[in-house]
């Protein structure tokens, strides 16, 4: 049963107006408003990624040996370093490592390839500051999950020396929305509808974009080679289905894969961490399965 913290946390979320429609300028300013400020102690650093704007995130006492590459979510039309200072901020306490938070370029503005061309960039600048491959992780959130899980394979077709371990915390791995979920959840996700994906999709993609390419929609790739993977997702998001069917698959390519489906929980609630008490034990999990991988 949800804690009474979620359950006040799921309330606020009913409140707010759910449209099919996307209002991007909105939908920016609302998500940099409540990202939240880092928790005591962990400060941030801004930082050129090799061109690419970011941040170092670091905790009092974190290895400096170890990173974590951080992509936010925002369906690929908004979301920044502001918008997960909260999540990220927890990420760096609880992992005791670096957090590399990144401002990837924003659809329709930049659509697709520039996210994960942003993405390989910022890895392989991490390489160049004294990181091996194998101390590095890659994780994100929802439309940043999905940008994780192609990070990886276009890491992989490239011949890159891959992370030691990735998370994607309710991915989305498919652009086409054909997930029973998106119908079956669709009365209890109080944050995200089939319509809205959909739309920031079309955006994403841009006019030549192709919704199978696995680079934009990873549902859709060769999965063999991968490393160690962490899925997590709630029960109650229409995203579920992109998680669960991105695991299946994966597995069956020979991929260590841990999936996690938490009963209750909605769309990214790690981002409530130090609020909620589930978000607060997923980022646990997320920890140990991190420093078990990376040998922190």
């Amino acid at each position: 049963m949800a804690s009474p913290q979620f359950e006040k946390f799921l309330g606020l979320l009913r409140k707010q107006p759910q449209s099919d429609q996307v209002d991007i300028e909105k939908m920016r300013v609302f998500q940099d408003r409540v990202g939240g400020k880092f928790p005591d102690g962990v400060v941030g650093t801004p930082v050129s990624a090799d061109g690419v704007p970011a941040e170092w995130i670091d905790a009092p006492g974190g290895r400096q040996d170890r990173a974590l590459l951080y992509l936010h979510g925002g369906g690929y039309v908004a979301g920044s370093i502001d918008s997960h200072r909260n999540l990220t901020g927890h990420l760096a306490k609880a992992l005791g490592i670096r957090v590399l938070a990144l401002d990837y370029r924003l659809a329709p503005e930049h659509p697709h390839p520039a996210q994960v061309q942003d993405a390989v960039k910022a890895y392989r600048w991490m390489l160049t500051q004294g990181l091996s491959a194998s101390g590095l992780s890659i994780a994100g959130d929802s439309a940043g999950g999905g940008l994780t899980l192609a990070t990886l394979l276009s890491l992989r077709d490239q011949g890159e020396a891959l992370p030691g371990a990735a998370i994607a915390i309710s991915p989305l791995t498919d652009l086409e929305g054909t997930g029973e979920s998106m119908t079956t959840r669709a009365a209890a996700d109080p944050m995200v509808s089939k319509g809205a994906l959909l739309e920031m999709a079309r955006m994403f993609l841009g006019d030549k974009g192709d919704p199978h390419d696995p680079l934009a929609a990873p549902l859709h790739g060769e999965l063999s080679g991968l490393p160690p993977l962490l899925i997590q997702v709630g029960d109650a998001e229409v995203l579920l289905d992109d998680a669960t069917r991105f695991a299946a698959k994966a597995e069956a390519a020979g991929v260590d894969v841990t999936l996690e489906v938490w009963p209750e929980m909605t769309h990214v609630w790690q981002a409530s961490a130090g609020f909620v008490p589930e978000s607060d034990e997923a980022i646990a999990k997320i920890a140990a399965f991190t420093r078990k991988h990376l040998a922190v």
